[in-house]
């Protein structure tokens, strides 16, 4: 589950860069993505009437795969990519041009540009400003290109194309990628056949969707009950930053006003349950769809969203617009927005329930509430003011200070090791903004719970469980996080996912906690009562 929205960069697809060594799993992965290129390959030749020479097609796959891994390699790795201060290059086109001209076929990026965006009659010139995030790639792309004749790229092109959409095509296809996958993620069967169509519609007219799931499962109350956590919990991180000693009260100061400027969308928007619903409906008004044809009706779909993108480039920024469908279990912030968002989906056993006692409410969602908030403070977050523009608002005291404080995490982290994975250590660096944001939002989601005991008083107790509220607090915090891996799953998730493991971001943010420590009595010294505790807010 990624409980935090951010703006993706520019990566090729790091499964296949192997810099130095590679593993037996790795190789395994490589030997059958190779095979999924062969076969899909030749049943594309086979389709067309060509001839299937066999070495032919071998050979040229295997040159794709090779670009392919040398694009990967050229992707600055994750760690280096995480100051996104260091990453917003702005510059015109007519720059971009000189810094990183590809010479191939005297490629010119602004007519590149100015052709993408005709598409939708947006008009680009030489002097339009772009955002570059990806300089050392670039740099490094026209070397890579020049190295390969134009048929290996027009090649690798089409098979990005294809490996993309194999989900939208026929049985037959889906069987040739069957043996890479069980590789790759340890998978043995296909998702069936109504989940897979569920989760499409729900991914590409998720209002429409979200309507129907609305009106069918969520009770509306439940949208005041989180507004009123919301209000809980950033006051506890208000009030937390007092006990801060690494910063320095101009910069907390700062802090509260961006905390108290975080806007908040709960549940739905409002208007998809509008009975006459014109704007609802003008969002699918483009597009037109068959019942014959799946195939077409998704290249609809993949034309309509990139001119929906497009077109915003001259359009103004709608601050108020839903990132996400109301039918996600998930939660979102975004530091552009400076906004926190929890869809109807996520508000539901275990996270939350009206009937269910506030310390499973606490622990449950007021945790998940807490994470992002914290994610606008966390590493990438604090790059950001209270109106979602990139500016440093920290004074040189607190921003050193705050990096020493992130270290120790990066230090904690990095020495979990994960035996599912094959004993590979977590990534302290990669995952650093998610452990702060899980440690932060345990720490705010207890400390608003216990200000509610005090003013309402002790809840009454489970049936059948000799456990206090305190307890239970805790207890549905890892109870949220519950999961299973497959092994080869988690030998590629610990390089590739922002978050720690499942296990680790419940012990890792209960290890530095001493409320924890306390309420479960644990000595000093053990496991999960460590005398070196990390803290950032």
């Amino acid at each position: 589950m990624r409980m935090c929205y951010q703006h993706s960069l520019h990566t090729a697809n790091l499964f296949f860069t192997v810099p130095h060594t590679c593993s037996l799993s790795c190789v395994q992965v490589r030997e059958a993505y190779l095979q999924f290129m062969i076969t899909i390959a030749k049943m594309i030749r086979e389709d067309k009437n060509m001839s299937k020479d066999d070495s032919f097609v071998q050979e040229e796959m295997a040159k794709v795969m090779e670009l392919e891994t040398e694009i990967a390699n050229a992707t600055t790795p994750a760690e280096e990519r995480h100051d996104v201060t260091l990453l917003y290059n702005k510059m015109t086109l007519k720059v971009l041009q000189e810094k990183f001209a590809l010479n191939v076929s005297e490629f010119n990026w602004t007519f590149f540009i100015q052709g993408v965006m005709s598409s939708v009659s947006v008009q680009v010139d030489p002097e339009e400003e772009v955002v570059v995030y990806g300089m050392p790639y670039l740099q490094e792309l026209k070397a890579i290109i020049s190295k390969y004749s134009a048929s290996t790229i027009q090649n690798y092109l089409i098979w990005r194309l294809v490996i993309d959409r194999v989900s939208s095509l026929s049985r037959r296809f889906k069987d040739a990628r069957a043996s890479y996958r069980k590789a790759l993620y340890g998978t043995t069967l296909e998702e069936a056949r109504w989940r897979e169509c569920v989760s499409y519609v729900n991914n590409n007219m998720e209002n429409a969707v979200g309507a129907m799931y609305v009106r069918e499962a969520f009770a509306g109350e439940s949208k005041r009950m989180v507004r009123d956590l919301i209000d809980k919990i950033r006051e506890a991180f208000i009030e937390t930053l007092d006990e801060l000693q690494w910063m320095d009260e101009a910069s907390k100061e700062k802090a509260r006003e961006k905390a108290m400027a975080i806007k908040e969308q709960i549940g739905y928007p409002d208007y998809i349950l509008e009975d006459q619903n014109e704007k609802l409906d003008q969002e699918y008004a483009n597009l037109n769809f068959s019942e014959h044809n799946y195939f077409e009706n998704i290249l609809e779909n993949l034309r309509a969203g990139a001119q929906k993108s497009l077109k915003k480039l001259r359009e103004r920024v709608d601050q108020d617009i839903w990132i996400i469908g109301a039918a996600v279990v998930n939660a979102f912030y975004s530091p552009n927005r400076n906004q926190i968002v929890f869809p109807a989906g996520i508000l539901q056993p275990p996270f939350f329930s009206k009937h269910q006692p506030q310390a499973l409410n606490f622990g449950g969602i007021g945790m998940v509430i807490g994470h992002e908030i914290t994610h606008g403070f966390d590493d990438n977050g604090r790059n950001f003011d209270k109106d979602g523009n990139m500016f440093d608002w920290w004074s040189n005291f607190s921003a050193m200070h705050f990096r020493e404080q992130s270290r120790c995490m990066v230090y904690q982290y990095g020495n979990y090791t994960w035996e599912l994975a094959g004993g590979q250590n977590v990534s302290g660096i990669s995952t650093l903004g998610e452990n702060i944001a899980d440690n932060g939002g345990v720490r705010q989601a207890y400390k608003a719970y216990l200000k509610w005991l005090e003013r309402e008083g002790k809840e009454p107790k489970l049936p059948g469980l000799n456990l206090s509220h305190k307890q239970l607090f805790f207890l549905n915090f890892a109870q949220v996080w519950c999961g299973s891996y497959r092994p080869e799953y988690a030998s590629q998730s610990i390089k590739t996912d922002v978050h720690s493991p499942l296990k680790y971001r419940v012990m890792g943010s209960l290890q530095n906690f001493e409320a924890f420590s306390e309420v479960f009595h644990c000595k000093k010294g053990t496991a999960m009562h460590p005398a070196e505790k990390c803290r950032v807010w």
